[in-house]
């Protein structure tokens, strides 16, 4: 299992020194995310079930957070690739959980096609070990590389995604047709740059680069919630719209 690591007077060698170690507040900015997502979830479900205006969940400060937290939650998961023991059988648990997410979703009518879940488990199969290519980049060149790709690609493919449309199955990539729907969208262009980035950002935390406040810092509930957001994902969806939908029943 991890295990949290407290420098102290031993400096940044503890850190190199345990390659497994656990970063509390890395923790705690997952559980934040996750918590937020379920937070955008329930009100998703509340204007779904006409219980909340749609100005609640439409406009502009949330169409601003919700993708911007989301990101965050993709660098977290990075970051994480740096520590992880196997990213391919890391993603392919991620996959089986995005493809219960799909069936689910479909069923009730409201299809997850292809999610944050299904973004992120493409992302770690696909990119695997960042130490066997991702660090053949130069290091200093990585941060440019990929906050330019995610920058082109975000403005790029909505503008000329037509091209593609008619060709199925590349929704996966930002190219999507006119009959297309996912209540949650993240397609591989351009989340799956912000993944590199973490990777990049997870190097100089694995070496013990950051501050040592950073290593050190300690928060209650957030890190304990942050390291079970796979589970917490998969199961407030089904929770949260049952609770939602007995409340619409009750006062109808």
């Amino acid at each position: 299992m991890y295990k949290n690591i407290d420098i102290g007077n031993k400096g940044n060698k503890a850190i190199k020194a345990n390659k497994k170690a656990r970063i509390p507040i890395i923790d705690a900015l997952r559980g934040l995310s996750i918590i937020l997502m379920v937070a955008y979830h329930t009100g998703y479900d509340l204007v779904l079930f006409k219980l909340a205006p749609k100005a609640a969940l439409y406009n502009p400060l949330l169409a601003f957070l919700q993708p911007f937290f989301a990101g965050v939650f993709i660098v977290l998961a990075g970051v994480s690739a740096r520590y992880a023991s196997n990213n391919h059988a890391r993603g392919a648990r991620v996959l089986a959980c995005a493809l219960i997410v799909s069936i689910v979703t479909g069923f009730i009518g409201v299809p997850v096609s292809f999610g944050i879940l299904h973004c992120l488990g493409f992302c770690m199969v696909l990119c695997g070990d960042p130490a066997t290519w991702v660090d053949k980049i130069p290091r200093k060149a990585q941060p440019l590389l990929f906050c330019g790709l995610f920058i082109a690609c975000y403005l790029f493919i909505p503008v000329r995604g037509d091209i593609f449309s008619t060709v199925p199955y590349l929704y996966a990539f930002g190219f999507v047709g006119p009959t297309f729907t996912s209540a949650d969208y993240f397609p591989l262009l351009p989340w799956l740059f912000l993944y590199l980035l973490g990777t990049w950002v997870g190097s100089y935390i694995k070496a013990g680069r950051f501050p040592r406040w950073f290593y050190n810092f300690r928060i209650p509930v957030l890190p304990v919630i942050g390291r079970h957001t796979l589970l917490i994902y998969m199961l407030h969806q089904p929770v949260v719209y049952l609770a939602v939908s007995l409340l619409a029943h009750i006062l109808r």
